[in-house]
């Protein structure tokens, strides 16, 4: 990780640090890494170390403290597990117990630096995508006795792909900024789907594949690495978590992190499913998380395929909108990352029969 250069604690902060026990004084706060949501700040004290605080966007949920509740309940679990309990994620509670404090309608929490990492935003090697496999993986083994249903469930339908194609079709119909026409083929190839995008809830709902406590956003670039050996060592922005699918884990893992290209490429012919990438994860994972069902086992290249498809028609659903939930940069960028998605869908389809046969390798089931 990096901090911005600037170095400054303005008055207005010390309010907000007062309300937790960083034990010793607070003598820097600098705005801190590339998160779009949250804001971020490293702060360093006069001797007990370093710290993180964040002011906890309301964008994603109106139930903040369900969202922090969350990520206590799980790290608590997860601590009584870890043979170094420093390498997780670990919140500080503010003044009268609670794991954050609210100031003029603002909530704030405050995590303990964990030194000595780095972030890394794509993959160098396949070992980086194993060890990121491998962690996640982990945090979903740690997890596997963690009664899920005690989690809040603080975005409803976050991965109910069929609600998400319900959406589409409504922007679809009201097309309130005209943008419809401009893309046709996307919206022929989300309809062309529709059969597909019920499948793995319809296996959750029948007890077929078990309902897990999950991150359910597994980007590379929530792993923190040791700087010095290239482990993976912590995971982080676990405002997501709640009960899932193990394969949405995956999936969105492999989304982000298989792809040869970024999630905005214009160049559609860029946008490839790295095999050698695909392996990488799959590896780390699943020798990781050695509570996978078959079932769950046999359908991880439809977890990436489906979530895949979720995200591409979610971009495409905020452009017929009107850019009202990503942020974008230029009119159509929204556009953009939903055909990168959507050629990426297609990679999956095409090398479906050899993601199946990485799998069955990687499990030994050949």
């Amino acid at each position: 990780m990096s901090a911005n250069e600037t170095n400054t604690l303005s008055p207005d902060m010390l309010p907000v640090l007062a309300c937790f026990d960083l034990g010793s004084a607070p003598v820097s706060c600098q705005p801190f890494g590339a998160g779009h949501v949250n804001r971020t700040y490293l702060i360093t004290t006069a001797s007990t170390g370093r710290y993180i605080l964040q002011r906890v966007s309301s964008q994603m949920t109106d139930n903040i403290p369900a969202l922090i509740e969350n990520i206590r309940r799980v790290t608590d679990f997860l601590r009584e597990k870890a043979a170094d309990p420093d390498r997780v994620l670990t919140l500080l509670d503010a003044a009268g117990g609670k794991p954050y404090t609210v100031i003029d309608g603002a909530y704030w929490r405050v995590y303990r630096y964990v030194e000595n990492t780095i972030c890394l935003q794509q993959a160098e090697t396949p070992d980086d995508f194993c060890q990121v496999g491998r962690i996640f993986g982990q945090f979903e083994e740690d997890l596997r006795d963690y009664p899920a249903e005690s989690l809040f469930e603080v975005i409803p339908h976050f991965h109910d792909t069929a609600k998400r194609y319900a959406d589409l079709m409504k922007s679809c119909e009201a097309d309130v900024c005209g943008r419809a026409d401009s893309a046709r083929e996307e919206i022929a190839f989300a309809m062309a789907h529709e059969g597909d995008v019920g499948k793995l809830e319809e296996l959750r709902r029948s007890g077929a594949l078990p309902t897990r406590a999950t991150h359910n956003d597994t980007k590379l670039n929530n792993v923190l690495f040791d700087a010095d050996t290239r482990e993976a060592v912590c995971l982080v922005d676990l405002d997501t978590v709640m009960p899932g699918l193990s394969l949405y884990d995956f999936g969105d893992a492999i989304r982000y992190g298989a792809s040869t290209a970024a999630e905005d490429e214009t160049d559609l012919s860029k946008v490839e499913l790295d095999t050698e990438l695909f392996r990488a994860f799959t590896r780390g994972f699943t020798q990781a998380c050695r509570h996978l069902t078959d079932l769950e086992k046999d359908l991880l290249p439809e977890g990436a395929r489906i979530i895949t498809l979720e995200i591409g028609m979610r971009f495409l659903a905020d452009y017929l909108d009107g850019d009202v939930y990503f942020g974008t940069a230029y009119p159509t960028h929204n556009l953009v990352r939903a055909r990168t998605q959507f050629k990426l869908v297609r990679e999956i389809e095409t090398k479906y029969g050899e993601l199946q046969q990485i799998v069955k390798e990687e499990c030994g089931q050949v």
